[in-house]
């Protein structure tokens, strides 16, 4: 359909204008980790976030306050889980993953790809994305918690402490 009714319209500029500013303040007063991408669980969170809000805006059936309800139980889990994260490191190691070396010294570690399901030549576009076109220039090849891929060349390796698994 086109065009519903002016009510209709009128509904989602006020109450997605009320849920847009109850959701700001929501991640004001959150902190900055409830949008932070450092682990798949992060990401779970802002994309749940942001399909509240388009339910909110598109559904009548779902009122302001449920979707504040909503905004406000996923900052909650969040920053619980986060702290459970911190506290402990025995649940940190249920939530989030660890990273994983998929090149060292040049040479790819075929298990540790084939674990996370990745190929050489996935880790040959990092290497070319970070402008390296040789990888024996390249000490290690990580793939982080959050999916990406950090790439250390050899002259940037220094002791290899960032490397430690925590």
């Amino acid at each position: 359909m086109w065009f519903d009714s002016w009510p209709d319209i009128l509904r989602t500029v006020v109450v997605g204008s009320a849920a847009y500013v109850t959701l700001v303040l929501i991640l004001r007063v959150s902190g900055k980790r409830t949008l932070g991408q450092l682990n798949a669980f992060d990401l779970v969170v802002s994309v749940a976030l942001g399909s509240t809000l388009a339910t909110i805006l598109l559904s009548k059936d779902v009122s302001w306050a449920e979707g504040a309800t909503a905004f406000t139980l996923l900052a909650a889990l969040q920053f619980g889980v986060a702290t459970a994260s911190t506290k402990w490191p025995v649940s940190r190691k249920v939530i989030t993953s660890q990273p994983a070396v998929l090149l060292w010294d040049g040479v790819f570690e075929r298990d540790a790809l084939r674990s996370n399901r990745l190929t050489e030549a996935e880790i040959r576009q990092a290497a070319r994305e970070s402008g390296y076109g040789d990888l024996s220039l390249l000490a290690a090849v990580v793939l982080e918690t959050n999916g990406k891929l950090s790439v250390i060349p050899v002259q940037q390796i220094g002791d290899g402490s960032a490397l430690r698994k925590d």
